[in-house]
């Protein structure tokens, strides 16, 4: 008995299903709503049959319960109970080399600030003609990227940065409004993206395959819109978009935008795949159905990429020789294959677990230009954090020698 089967063992026995008009309302595992199946037509809404068009979980579900309910009993057999409860027993474990792991984690914040401190070295200066003495430019970007890290208020932060001081990391500890008021700076957000993409090159010749999504950041502000399923005023919070690239292997991020909580994904496909690509021998890239189209598409193969993404249930056939053609008869003729490369796309999914797990969901810095800049810093420490994994890991030495930042004066 296949996997599915399996599992939709498991919904008929612990789930109601309910029938109107010949379809199907099957509850999802995940708590998500409903699927609708027809049996007679063997369909089903769900994403893993439209996508691989085979008999899913929920269409087994539905079967067993018709033959359940045809046999004139209405509980589930002691046989279907004891394949559920084996199936519940099963564990997927998955690979981990804890003795790296557990050696990066309890070094992590002495590698973390050293490597920080000597990628900071790479900003240059800008210059100055009038007006009071500026505070290191570097030094700036290390104690906005160290107070993200560390998760404490500008207060509560100084402590850390006098140590900081005190171990030669920095030349002189800065007031806590100074870190604040760097935090806003809008010619910080460019330079910190440099560094996020400067970050990521000691891992240049372990990636090769990437894969590409957004996620939202909430941040203090609230909106209001009217709800017309219940009628009234809904206030919710409003949230930054963040668009990243990332390596499947170490979940390193290679490139990265950020945006309003309404911007159009696919629109930054292009730019930041572009972006990765000047760094990186891009093999094959990953994303999920909002990132279909022509353009994507041939940009993926003009830098010698094979593009991933799914095809949508209303897409009509191409014959025509173009990138679009190609991917497309890959995806009908060679689909299970097709989709073991796809599926690397939940690495970037994982990365922003990582990333919110560590550093929080939620953004402190209510104005635009500071949120923006906490996002980034958050993808900055998470690249760090990767690479102290990969000192451990891979026995790599991260080196950022040689490489100039420029920031916007």
């Amino acid at each position: 008995m296949e996997a599915r089967e399996l599992k939709g063992l498991q919904i008929a026995a612990v789930c109601k299903l309910s029938k109107k008009e010949g379809v199907w309302q099957v509850p999802s595992q995940t708590g998500n709503g409903t699927y609708e199946v027809n049996p007679q037509k063997g369909y089903c809404s769900c994403p893993d049959h439209e996508v691989r068009q085979v008999k899913c979980k929920h269409l087994f579900a539905v079967e067993f319960t018709v033959k359940r309910e045809y046999n004139g009993n209405g509980t589930v057999t002691e046989t279907v109970k004891e394949t559920v409860t084996e199936t519940t027993e099963v564990q997927t474990t998955y690979p981990q080399n804890w003795t790296a792991y557990n050696a990066a984690q309890c070094e992590e914040k002495t590698r973390f600030v050293s490597l920080l401190h000597d990628l900071c070295q790479n900003v240059q200066q800008p210059a100055q003609t009038m007006g009071r003495p500026r505070l290191p430019l570097s030094e700036m970007l290390f104690s906005c990227a160290y107070k993200v890290y560390s998760g404490f208020s500008s207060r509560r932060f100084t402590c850390d940065l006098q140590e900081a001081q005190s171990n030669g990391l920095i030349t002189r500890a800065p007031h806590f409004n100074s870190v604040s008021h760097y935090m806003d700076d809008p010619s910080l957000t460019q330079t910190l993206r440099d560094l996020v993409t400067l970050s990521s090159l000691p891992l240049k010749s372990v990636e090769s395959q990437f894969a590409i999504d957004s996620s939202g950041f909430s941040t203090s502000r609230f909106i209001k819109w009217f709800n017309k399923k219940y009628g009234r005023d809904t206030d919710n919070r409003e949230w930054v978009k963040v668009h990243l690239v990332c390596g499947t292997l170490t979940h390193i991020v290679t490139a990265v935008d950020i945006s309003g909580w309404q911007a159009n994904d696919t629109l930054y496909y292009k730019p930041l795949l572009a972006s990765t690509a000047q760094h990186f021998a891009v093999a094959e890239i990953s994303a999920d159905k909002g990132y279909l189209s022509h353009s994507n598409v041939d940009m993926a193969a003009s830098i010698g990429a094979a593009p991933f993404i799914p095809f949508k249930v209303n897409t009509f056939p191409v014959k025509d020789g173009s990138n679009w053609s190609k991917m497309y008869a890959y995806f009908m003729y060679r689909r299970e294959e097709f989709l073991t490369h796809y599926h690397r796309r939940s690495n970037v999914e994982t990365v922003f677990s990582m990333v919110k797990a560590k550093f929080g969901d939620a953004l402190r810095s209510k104005s635009d230009t500071g949120q923006v800049n906490e996002v980034l810093c958050k993808v900055l420490c998470h690249n760090l954090c990767v690479l102290v994994q990969s000192i451990h890991e891979l026995g790599i030495e991260p080196v950022f020698q040689g490489v100039a930042v420029k920031a916007v004066a």
